[in-house]
C-alpha cells in the first residue's frame, strides 16, 4: 500500500474511502506526544479545587485517572485510531485565577504516534473536570485543546509554532512544582512575579503551576501564545526531578548566559547555596525565557537582577533599541 503523502489526508483511500492506515512497514520507535486544554471557569472553583474544598472530593484525583482511561481506551473511542500499548500516560493540572489547566504525556513505543492518546486524555480529564465542578459553574467551559509536541518515527520532533510577532508587554508565568499542581501545596512565587509584572505593566497569564515533569508542556504551550517574555519559577535545582533547565534549552535560539549568572551572583549575597541553581536565560524567536528558582527568595533576587535590563533588553529582542553591546 502506498504511503500517504503529507499533504493527503492520511485515512482515506485514492476512492475517498474511510481506511485504517497500514502501519506494517514502519519501525518501532519511541513515540511521545503531549498535549493540552484548559477548563474555563470561576474563581470560586478554581479556590475550592485547589484546596479539595468541592462536596466531590478528590477532584484532581478523578480528573486524572479518567484521563489515563482516556488515553487507554481512545482506539474504541475513534473508530481509525490503532490500538496502542502505551508505556506511560501523565496528567498534571495547573491553575490560573479563573482556568484549570491539563497537560497529558503520552508513550509508547511502535510503529506509530500516540497524538490522540494524549489529546483523548485531555479532553476526557477536562470533561470529567466540569462534571464534578457543574454543580457550581454550569457555564464552566473546556477550551483549546491541542497538540503541544510529538517526537518519534521518521519526521523526528514537531512542536506548535508560536506567532512571529509577540505581543508587546505580554508575559507569562510558570510554575514547576509537583506537589503545587497536585493540589497539595500552596505556591507563592507564581503569584508574586505576576503581581511584580503587573506593576511594571505587563499583562500576564498565569502562574500556570505544573508538575516537574511536563514542564516542558508548559513552556510549549506558553511560547504558542508568543509572549514577550516567560519567567519560570522552581525545577533548576539537582535533584532527579529538577526538568526546567533542560526544558528550556530544548526550546531556546540563543542563551544569555550574563543573565543567568547575574541572577546566581545575586544570590550568592543571601546564601551559598544559590550556586546549585541550573537556571537559564535566553530567547526562543522573539520571547525572552528566564528560569528563576523556586524559593521567594530566589525569586526577588532573581526579578531585582531582571529589573533594571528588562526593558532595553525586551527592545532589542523585539528589533528595536540600540545594537552595540
Amino acid at each position: 500500500m502506498n504511503e500517504p503523502k503529507q499533504n493527503e489526508l492520511s485515512h482515506l483511500d485514492d476512492e475517498g474511502r474511510a481506511r485504517m492506515v497500514d502501519v506494517s512497514a514502519k519501525a518501532d520507535t519511541t513515540r511521545i506526544a503531549a498535549a493540552a486544554g484548559e477548563l474555563a471557569t470561576t474563581p470560586e472553583v478554581v479556590r475550592l479545587v485547589r484546596s479539595d474544598g468541592l462536596p466531590k472530593a478528590d477532584v484532581l484525583a478523578t480528573a486524572r485517572i479518567a484521563g489515563i482511561s482516556g488515553a487507554k481506551k481512545t482506539s474504541e473511542l475513534i473508530p481509525l485510531c490503532h490500538q496502542l500499548a502505551l508505556s506511560s500516560v501523565t496528567i498534571e493540572f495547573g491553575f490560573t485565577d479563573t482556568t484549570i489547566t491539563v497537560e497529558a504525556t503520552a508513550t509508547t513505543k511502535g510503529p506509530t504516534g500516540v497524538e490522540m492518546e494524549a489529546l483523548t486524555a485531555v479532553a476526557v480529564a477536562g470533561l470529567t473536570l466540569h462534571d464534578m465542578v457543574k454543580a457550581i459553574d454550569p457555564a464552566a467551559t473546556m477550551n483549546g485543546v491541542r497538540l503541544l509536541t510529538k517526537e518519534g518515527g521518521k519526521r523526528g520532533r514537531w512542536a506548535r509554532e508560536q506567532s512571529v510577532v509577540p505581543e508587546p508587554n505580554s508575559a507569562v508565568v510558570l510554575v514547576a512544582s509537583t506537589e503545587g499542581a497536585a493540589g497539595r501545596r500552596e505556591d507563592t512565587t507564581g503569584p508574586f512575579i505576576t503581581e511584580w509584572l503587573g506593576r511594571h505593566g505587563f499583562d500576564t497569564r498565569g502562574p500556570l503551576v505544573y508538575g516537574d515533569a511536563t514542564i516542558a508542556a508548559g513552556l510549549a504551550d506558553a511560547l504558542s501564545t508568543s509572549p514577550s517574555l516567560i519567567i519560570t519559577t522552581g525545577g533548576t535545582g539537582v535533584s532527579p526531578t529538577d526538568a526546567t533547565p533542560e526544558a528550556t534549552r530544548a526550546v531556546l535560539d540563543r542563551e544569555l548566559p550574563g543573565v543567568a549568572e547575574a541572577v546566581r551572583e545575586r544570590g550568592t549575597k543571601i546564601t551559598p547555596h544559590a550556586v546549585l541553581s541550573r537556571g537559564l536565560a535566553g530567547v526562543s524567536g522573539r520571547t525572552v525565557i528566564v528560569n528563576l528558582p523556586g524559593s521567594p527568595g530566589g525569586v526577588k533576587d532573581g526579578l531585582s537582577v531582571l529589573e533594571p535590563i528588562l526593558e532595553h533588553l525586551l527592545a532589542q529582542v523585539s528589533g528595536g533599541g540600540s545594537h552595540d553591546e
